[in-house]
């Protein structure tokens, strides 16, 4: 339930600071990289918003991340401080569980989260692009990456650095959990 409000705030936001910039759904679903349709059901709350998209979305309005998360103005500006599992719970995408650790900081050059992806009984998941570039650092588990015609494993300890505009989804291996720290610039 609390949940379902949270998707619902936030699309309310979005919709809103689009409404202010007099951008037309249709000029933001290009933006985002995805069909009108499925953007409105952002701003109306029927769907959660990816983080890859919610980032296009902060980025595009020049707001920070944690401001369409929160409904509160990011104000940190030396240091913004993240304890354990505190971070703001974002789930994007049904196979992967977000935690936004600087949703404070204002001005970020780049969002970070952990990520953690479920093990599920599938060959290949769905893929996602993005504008920009994106660091992952596993710390638990070992995942599969897919990505432009490439599968990599990575174990707990390896990173990878890559350019986010080609296609890419993440597979947990083992049947267990993977997680790991995802920087988004």
């Amino acid at each position: 339930m609390i949940l379902n409000e949270t998707i619902k705030d936030i699309g309310a936001r979005v919709k809103e600071l689009r409404e202010l910039s007099e951008f037309t759904t249709k000029e933001m679903a290009k933006v985002c990289i995805i069909n009108e349709e499925e953007y409105i059901s952002y701003e109306k709350g029927e769907k959660d918003i990816p983080a890859s998209v919610l980032y296009e979305i902060a980025h595009k309005f020049e707001v920070d991340m944690g401001l369409l998360l929160t409904g509160e103005e990011t104000r940190m500006h030396i240091f913004n401080v993240t304890r354990k599992d505190e971070g703001v719970s974002v789930e994007r995408k049904k196979q992967y569980k977000y935690e936004n650790l600087g949703e404070k900081f204002i001005h970020k050059k780049g969002e970070t989260f952990i990520v953690t992806v479920e093990p599920k009984d599938i060959d290949k998941p769905s893929t996602n692009t993005h504008p920009g570039q994106e660091f992952n650092y596993i710390l638990e588990g070992s995942l599969k990456l897919y990505i432009h015609d490439n599968e990599i494993i990575l174990n707990k300890g390896d990173s990878i650095f890559f350019d986010s505009t080609y296609e890419h989804a993440m597979k947990a291996l083992n049947n267990n959990p993977v997680r790991f720290l995802a920087v988004i610039m």
